[in-house]
């Protein structure tokens, strides 16, 4: 069991007034998350007190600040158990992280008519990038189809591999449905083909533990905001006999070994992929959640917000004219829930529009999201224009659920 009042009262926004009526009920953490005080005041000790740009200086200030840096990479490394630190780079957050990969992979492995899998739930973080390379380099993107209830057919994506195929690039936990996919399988069975398997986990590192090791993915991709931690950075996991041979994504200075007019050699990994300034206090910020996440302990965190999806999907179903979508077994499923409700108490042909929902929630101090999530593809697949989104995080409490539940029945007398 968390101490959820001892834990929110290190979120002061959570005990916000919305309209200066209604306690915060914040449920787009699917979005970006809140921050602790301990993420902000190390952020701004390292501004007050040991402020100077990383790896270049020799004078005391840089040193501390290049020290603080790499160790937020350490810990990163150890925080998602990859092997090396080398393996570890920076970014600005999962979508820089999959246009990396995208640019660069594809410059360094793949050929006009090579093609890349990914599923037809994915982000658009995960299918413009590609598509960018498809015009660029005459790539082929490959979809796998899923279930009406959100379940990827892994038939289906076994028989879209040919020896074309050069990448699988998958969302762990889909942003929308909740679907926890078996990326586990989809690395094995992609190895099995001889392709290296990208995995997306904006979705999934927040909310349970993951381990390079033991998913044995070749790149997988993060943000720092959506795990309470600062916006701007984020993390590309690359196995370094991949990284070595891609080229850089990005030129400028840090990332170079010498430059001339006539010839540029470039740094050893990881500073090959991180050109400019870096976020050096976002590092820092991002290695204080990851202290404060562990410090409460992903399997405690894992486990109430499975259990606070069980408890929402259970109340919500009692709502009449409720449609959930995803999978109906909470245990394949995370702590996103997207839903329409029918017009006339659930009797009527039409589902209450979502941002008609989302702004009635709104003036109930509820925060949720509305639209497509970044995931048209999906709609299309869903014959839906957008839904209602409800994500949770740790310090999300049932009694905050059942405000959900309340405002929604309250809001669905109105149609």
């Amino acid at each position: 069991m968390l101490d959820l009042q001892s834990i929110r009262n290190d979120f002061p926004i959570l005990s916000r007034k919305i309209y200066d009526k209604y306690p915060l009920v914040y449920l787009d953490n699917g979005a970006t998350t809140q921050k602790p005080l301990c993420v902000l005041d190390a952020m701004r000790e390292e501004y007050l007190n040991v402020n100077a740009n990383v790896h270049r200086g020799v004078h005391y200030l840089s040193q501390q600040a290049t020290e603080l840096h790499e160790a937020a990479r350490e810990r990163v490394r150890q925080f998602i158990n990859a092997g090396s630190t080398a393996e570890i780079v920076f970014t600005r957050g999962t979508t820089e992280s999959l246009n990396l990969v995208a640019y660069s992979f594809t410059e360094a492995y793949m050929q006009p008519g090579d093609e890349v899998i990914v599923s037809v739930m994915e982000h658009h973080s995960n299918i413009v990038p590609w598509q960018l390379q498809a015009e660029r380099k005459g790539i082929v993107l490959k979809v796998i189809p899923m279930s009406d209830e959100g379940i990827l057919d892994m038939d289906a994506f076994k028989a879209l591999f040919t020896e074309k195929t050069r990448l699988v690039s998958v969302t762990n936990v889909s942003n929308v449905l909740g679907t926890v996919n078996p990326v586990k399988e989809i690395v094995r069975l992609s190895h099995a083909n001889g392709v290296p398997c990208m995995i997306d986990g904006a979705q999934s590192a927040p909310h349970f533990k993951v381990d390079m090791q033991d998913m044995d993915c070749d790149f997988f991709a993060f943000s720092g905001h959506k795990m309470y931690g600062p916006t701007g950075i984020g993390v590309l996991y690359g196995k370094e006999k991949y990284l070595e041979k891609m080229p850089p994504y990005q030129g400028g200075g840090d990332m170079i070994g010498t430059v001339s007019f006539e010839k540029t050699t470039f740094a050893e990994l990881p500073l090959k992929f991180e050109a400019g300034t870096p976020d050096y206090v976002a590092t820092h910020g991002l290695a204080t959640a990851i202290d404060y996440m562990e410090r409460i302990g992903m399997e405690n965190i894992e486990s109430h917000e499975r259990e606070l999806t069980r408890y929402a999907l259970e109340q919500m179903q009692t709502i009449p004219g409720m449609t959930i979508f995803g999978p109906k077994d909470a245990t394949v499923r995370d702590a996103v829930i997207s839903f329409l409700v029918k017009e006339n108490g659930g009797k009527g042909d039409r589902f209450i529009h979502h941002l008609d929902m989302g702004t009635l929630l709104d003036r109930l101090g509820i925060a949720v999201r509305t639209g497509h999530h970044c995931a048209e593809p999906l709609m299309k697949r869903l014959g839906i224009q957008g839904t209602i989104r409800a994500s949770l995080a740790m310090y999300n409490t049932k009694e905050e659920i059942d405000a959900l539940v309340s405002g929604i029945k309250r809001i669905v007398t109105m149609f």
